[in-house]
């Protein structure tokens, strides 16, 4: 990791060895954390951070779900975030807002425990590498089952769900495969380990729908969106496992991964990124770095002096 100098940490800036948690805390027992991967990217009218507005509120949404008033608001939020890529003189970056039950109660009953804050940037490039960009990766079906929503709610991005994906990310790695594709309860594709997936098929774009037990990607809509706007028919299905070894092209959609190609699974050649995975990722690019009038609205730039004045702006 490519350290950075500062975190936002419960409404200060502090230095990014000072920002701790107690080993007590209740999200590090039980996994009671939700989080957001955002990314900040140098454009054509500044750096500015990609759908911040909506990752925030996908946030919000997870911490909903899990009882976890977030004891800031989303303007706060959003000014934080400023602030962490501004002090920490990044022009890109990843940016990681977490929420945590802390330190104050031990047991399955969380709701005594204090919810902490923190929100972290640095440089990180292509998650999948960028001749996974390029070329395409290698993926794998994992043995492991996606969690199904009638266990865990799916749609919540939550720290302890992030069990399932690590398992089956280290299964396919040490079988030497770059990501893992997991199925959910029924047996259809659900996405891989930190993205999901689409497949093409006859110049139709097919992704799996909600009900799958998928994560509700921000980069996934950014990219249905844009596909529709270039005239790609586009569905929502079940899609079966070897739909995948069939299909004309690949990709699987992240903040981390962006639009990353996949050009075999389980063994079987998909072949270099086709036609239209390449334009969406020609697209999505142009869109994330500004080049694209029609989704400026997506970006949301970092001013060159805070927004609000004074630290206590940012305070509980």
């Amino acid at each position: 990791m490519q350290e950075a100098d500062k975190i936002w940490f419960n409404g200060e800036l502090v230095d990014w060895h000072d920002a701790k948690v107690h080993v007590l805390s209740h999200g590090l027992h039980y996994g009671t954390t939700v989080f957001e991967g955002i990314r900040a990217y140098d454009t054509e009218i500044g750096t500015a951070v990609f759908r911040l507005d909506d990752h925030l509120a996908r946030m919000e949404a997870s911490a909903g779900i899990y009882y976890m008033p977030i004891p800031y608001s989303r303007e706060q939020l959003r000014s934080a975030v400023h602030d962490v890529v501004r002090t920490n003189g990044l022009s890109e970056c990843y940016i990681r807002p977490i929420v945590l039950r802390g330190y104050g109660t031990m047991g399955l009953f969380p709701l005594d425990a204090e919810v902490d804050v923190a929100i972290a940037a640095w440089v990180w490039g292509a998650y999948l590498g960028e001749h996974g960009i390029e070329h395409g990766i290698r993926a794998k079906i994992a043995s492991w089952r996606r969690i199904g929503s009638t266990t865990i709610p799916a749609t919540a991005k939550a720290g302890g769900q992030y069990l399932n994906s690590i398992l089956a990310k280290v299964e396919t790695h040490r079988a030497g495969y770059e990501e893992a594709i997991l199925l959910n309860e029924a047996g259809y594709v659900a996405d891989g380990s930190g993205e999901n997936i689409f497949i093409v098929r006859d110049g139709v774009l097919v992704t799996p729908p909600l009900q799958a037990s998928i994560l509700p990607g921000i980069t996934r809509d950014s990219v249905m969106t844009i596909a529709e706007d270039e005239g790609v028919d586009i569905v929502e299905r079940e899609i079966a496992r070897a739909e995948l070894y069939t299909a004309d092209e690949v990709f699987v959609t992240g903040t981390a991964a962006e639009v990353t190609p996949i050009r075999e699974v389980d063994d079987h050649e998909i072949g270099e990124p086709g036609p239209i995975t390449k334009l969406l990722q020609q697209r999505f690019d142009a869109a994330i770095h500004g080049r694209d009038p029609k989704y400026l609205e997506w970006l949301d730039v970092v001013a060159a002096t805070s927004e609000v004045p004074g630290e206590e702006a940012a305070a509980r």
